[in-house]
């Protein structure tokens, strides 16, 4: 099983591609995608749903994990994301992709064992994990490693 896993968002997103090689998890590429904050919305989304189809074509993966969302204060910031993760979604789809969401706590308990783990413990297992991650990047690109890992966790023996 091929997996694109993705902590979503407008401003930042984390993607990561892996899969499984016998019986441990292989990062195969990953990388944060920012946005140019002087862009409207719309052109944000369009920007990241053009690099997200992009990525589907070149690593061809049959399944997304995707972070549900996180609502906090900013219902603004929340709403962005949430159409974010429409684009997502939809354009895993129509490449022929399984869908599974996560939240913040399966996603620490798949990691490190723990559901209240801080996001320390979350990169330090990450690296045990998976040797090549990359060790100095954005919180986004870590967390979606995350994602990949929960994903391959729960579904990669099954695909």
């Amino acid at each position: 099983m091929r997996v694109i896993s993705v902590d979503p968002g407008y401003d930042r997103m984390g993607v990561a591609v892996m899969e499984l090689k016998g019986e441990s998890e292989e990062l195969v590429y990953s990388t944060c995608v920012e946005t140019d904050k002087r862009q409207s919305l719309n052109e944000r989304l369009e920007f990241l749903g053009n690099k997200f189809k992009q990525l589907l074509t070149l690593y061809k993966p049959n399944a997304l994990g995707i972070e549900t969302i996180f609502f906090n204060k900013n219902q603004k910031t929340a709403i962005g994301v949430a159409e974010a993760r429409g684009i997502l979604i939809y354009l895993a789809q129509t490449h022929g992709c399984l869908v599974y969401e996560f939240g913040p706590q399966e996603v620490k308990i798949a990691v490190t064992g723990y559901g209240k783990s801080d996001k320390s413990a979350v990169f330090d297992m990450i690296k045990r994990l998976i040797p090549s991650t990359p060790q100095k990047v954005l919180d986004d690109e870590y967390d979606a490693i995350a994602i990949g890992i929960t994903c391959l966790a729960h579904y990669g023996r099954t695909k």
